[in-house]
This record gives C-alpha cells, sequence and structure tokens, in this order.
C-alpha cells in the first residue's frame, strides 16, 4: 500500500513508523526539514520538505498513484486542503484528516464532509479521543491504561502490581485453575522496562506492570484478584480548561449518576469562558500548583485529580501535588513518553498519553481487512487488534492451539454469537468470530497476514 502522509510531527512519526515497518511504501512530507531528516534517518521511508498543500508538492510523494493520504499537520485548515486537492486532482481513493478546531467537529456541520463537498473519509480529533480515554481512566482509576473492545462488552486494563498482590510468584496457568469463572487473561507484562507476551509457566512479581483483558462484567474482581480496590467516582477537580478538560466536564456533567466537578484554570479568560460553558461544574481561576487553592477545592475530599493543561511538567507537578494535598489518584496528560517512567516515583496513578490515542484511532481506520478497533500500548510498543474473522483468513474454523501464533501474539478474547469468550487452546475460531489479539509491534505484520487483510481492504 501506498501512504503519503502529511506531517512529520509525532504522530505522523509514529504513523510512519508503524506502516513502514511493514513494508508499506510510506512518503512523509513536512515544511521542517530537520523532522523529515529525523524520519528519513530512523525509518524505511522516503521525505519531502515542502508545503503538504501545494499539488506539486503531493505530485513529487507520488499521490498520483497513492492508495491513502493521512493529513496531520498542527494546522487543520492544512489538513482540508490536504484531503481536496488529494481528491480532486490525485484522486486518491482514501482520506483521513486529524482537526482540531470544536467548531470542525460540531456534529450539525457533519455533513461538510462528503466526497461532494470537503472529501475527507475520517476525521480524526486528538481532543476528542483524549478526553475520552480521560474518561475511561476515570472509570477504572486501579489502572493505569484502559480501552474498551468488543462494542463495550470488554475492557483492556493496565495495572502494576504491589507487593501485598495476593497472585505474585503465582504460574498463569495455575491462576486459570484457580478462576476458573474469571473471564479474564494476562496479555502482556512489562518488567524492568521490557514489554512481552507471556507463557502460561510465567509467574506475576511487585512491580511488574501488567495488561489484563476483561469482560466487563468481572472487571471488579478481576481487580480485586490483583489487590487493587474499587470506589465511585463521586468527586472530580481537573486542572485545567482547555478542550480537553471542557469536553470531560461536559460529559461528566450529562451523567445520571451525579458526579461533582471542579476545575482549575490559570488564564482568566479561558476560566471564564468555560464557566459560562459549563452548568453544574464550579470553575476557580489560578495555579493548579497552589496549595492554597488546591485546599480551596477541596482537594483532600476529591476521589480524583485529572491535570490536562498543555504543559506536561505542570500536569506531573500538579499530581504530585495533589497527593500530598490528600488526593487518592491522580491521572495526568503526558505528550512526552520519556517522561512516563517518572510516573511511579512520583506517585502519579495513571496517565494518558495523546499520541498513542491519536494513533491508535488512525491506525483502526487504516488497517487491512475487517479490523474493528487497534490500540497502540505504550511507545508503540504493540497493538491490541480487534477484527471479524473473514471466510479467507487461516484463522477460520481452526482451534487456537492449532493456529501457530508467533510467541509475541496472544489472543485476548473472542466474541461468538454476541457473547464474549475466555479463549483457551481449544475455542474453535469461526468466520464471523470478533477476535481480540495482543501482538508485539514486530509480530503485527503477522497477525495482518492471520487476518487475510488484502482481501477485503477498500
Amino acid at each position: 500500500m501506498k501512504v503519503i502522509i502529511c506531517g512529520a510531527g509525532q504522530v505522523g512519526w509514529q504513523i510512519a513508523r508503524h506502516l513502514s515497518g511493514e513494508r508499506n511504501d510510506v512518503t512523509l512530507i513536512d515544511n521542517n526539514p530537520d523532522l523529515i531528516r529525523r524520519a528519513t534517518d530512523t525509518l524505511d521511508v522516503q521525505g519531502i520538505t515542502g508545503f503538504a498543500s501545494y499539488p506539486d508538492i503531493l505530485r513529487a510523494a507520488g499521490a498520483q498513484d497513492a492508495d491513502m493520504v493521512i493529513a496531520a499537520t498542527f494546522s487543520d485548515e492544512v489538513n482540508m486542503v490536504v484531503c481536496q486537492i488529494a481528491h480532486s486532482i490525485f484522486e486518491v481513493p482514501r482520506k483521513i484528516a486529524r482537526l482540531r478546531a470544536r467548531s470542525y467537529l460540531n456534529a450539525i456541520y457533519s455533513d461538510l464532509y462528503r466526497r461532494d463537498h470537503l472529501p475527507i473519509d475520517v476525521v480524526i480529533s486528538p481532543e476528542r479521543e483524549v478526553a475520552e480515554a480521560a474518561l475511561q481512566r476515570l472509570a477504572a482509576p486501579a489502572a493505569f491504561d484502559t480501552e474498551y473492545f468488543l462494542g463495550g462488552k470488554a475492557q483492556l486494563l493496565g495495572i502494576t502490581l504491589d507487593a501485598d498482590c495476593p497472585v505474585l510468584a503465582t504460574p498463569l496457568r495455575q491462576l486459570t485453575d484457580l478462576f476458573s469463572t474469571l473471564q479474564s487473561i494476562v496479555v502482556g507484562i512489562r518488567r524492568k522496562g521490557t514489554l512481552f507476551a507471556p507463557e502460561p509457566g510465567d509467574q506475576l512479581f511487585a512491580g511488574d506492570q501488567i495488561y489484563l483483558f476483561t469482560d466487563v462484567a468481572d472487571i471488579v474482581r478481576t481487580l480485586e484478584v490483583f489487590g487493587k480496590q474499587t470506589r465511585k467516582q463521586e468527586r472530580i477537580i481537573i486542572v485545567g480548561g482547555g478542550n480537553v478538560g471542557l469536553s470531560v466536564a461536559r460529559t461528566l456533567e450529562k451523567r445520571e449518576h451525579r458526579v461533582r466537578v471542579k476545575m482549575i484554570e490559570r488564564d482568566r479568560a479561558r476560566a471564564e469562558y468555560a464557566a459560562d460553558a459549563l452548568e453544574r461544574t464550579i470553575v476557580l481561576n489560578g495555579d493548579g500548583l497552589d496549595s492554597e487553592l488546591l485546599q480551596e477545592a477541596n482537594i483532600d475530599k476529591a476521589d480524583a485529580v485529572l491535570t490536562v493543561t498543555d504543559d506536561d511538567k505542570t500536569n506531573l507537578l500538579a499530581s504530585v501535588r495533589a497527593k500530598s494535598e490528600g488526593c487518592p489518584v491522580s491521572i495526568a496528560l503526558v505528550n512526552d513518553p520519556t517522561l512516563v517512567p517518572l510516573l511511579n516515583p512520583l506517585d502519579i496513578d495513571a496517565y494518558i498519553n495523546p499520541r498513542a490515542t491519536t494513533v491508535s484511532s488512525i491506525l483502526r481506520h487504516i488497517r487491512h481487512g475487517r479490523v474493528r478497533a487497534v490500540y497502540s500500548i505504550g511507545d508503540a510498543e504493540a497493538e491490541v487488534i480487534e477484527a471479524q474473522v473473514l471466510s479467507t483468513s487461516p484463522l477460520a474454523g481452526q482451534l487456537v492451539r492449532d493456529v501457530g501464533f508467533p510467541e509475541g501474539v496472544l489472543v485476548a478474547g473472542l466474541l461468538k454469537k454476541g457473547k464474549v469468550l475466555r479463549v483457551s487452546g481449544g475455542t474453535r475460531i469461526e468466520e464471523g468470530d470478533v477476535i481480540v489479539m495482543f501482538a508485539l509491534s514486530e509480530d503485527v505484520p503477522e497477525v495482518e497476514r492471520l487476518l487475510q487483510v488484502s482481501i477485503d481492504f477498500f
């Protein structure tokens, strides 16, 4: 597949990294020569320095025979123009644009994105994706990472094991026997910085970060098995009144179960705007690092604090300050993946990586076959892929034990006739089933082969 990616920033670079690693023909366009140089030096991609919205630049990138254009520059308007030119001049079949401005995303203007108007096939909104990720973290405060699958019937949970976890030093095979009715499986373990797919004889140790795939009905019990307590989130404090914070507050206000929300925003004009836009949320104008302001917001009585300013270091420090003032759970927005190792020493419970959520959303729309969801784990270390099993797939009609999955791939779950199943070696995969697989990044191409993607693409 020939793909042109416009914008070589964090998101564009990661998408290029994924696609070039799967032997796709990838060309990156950016007007910053340093970003292009970094990409061509580290990835198997072609690079062009120039403005992506210029027709001659797109032609130089090979738009005339491209299968897809992904417009992920920092400008919404440039991304729109790229898609229009790719459609009108070069007839590129599929166009994806990242749009940030809320006005462009208003549902009443959804007819704008049609082939006879503004020909964008898929619109990706980072703020909307990040706000959804924040809400998922709040729903499972014991987890540092979460994502829903199978239409909301199953969930991926990332949790850190404490020294008092009751199942330490127990082989995973034995856990399966001990909790035979529990619809949960450990699909990934990160130990001493290395992520791997576990085998049945592997044991768990304190400090391990594990990824669990579980039926939503068993989430509470699963967390208890691994030594985590669950509690209702009734009082939330949001530090940062930007698009993400505003979107989270709006959603929390609409919930049937009453959630009391307070927001702290440093910029006075933005705080006034948020106060006007929200109905029940109390908006405080001030610095989220101010101990007196946090006390005024009753931080010690809050169930969780969510720090979502546009500065990573502020988010980390505000989370630390909130915990020191008595808040039991802190969740921070972190753009820079190199800061993630600091979360444990700083006692920050969970984080949201906007790049990972945006990359996951884009991958969901460019994966081959009947792929319904893709979630990128860590710094593109692994993916959790949900897909419908096609009749042409080598998986169809096979027992799990007979498929011959790579070592870095685990079947996390299977949706059969509307019911989520816990998979064993004797489970038969049939046409029409929806399968969820955990795959280390180097094994993703093999997963796509197993899904027999090319026949069903476009």
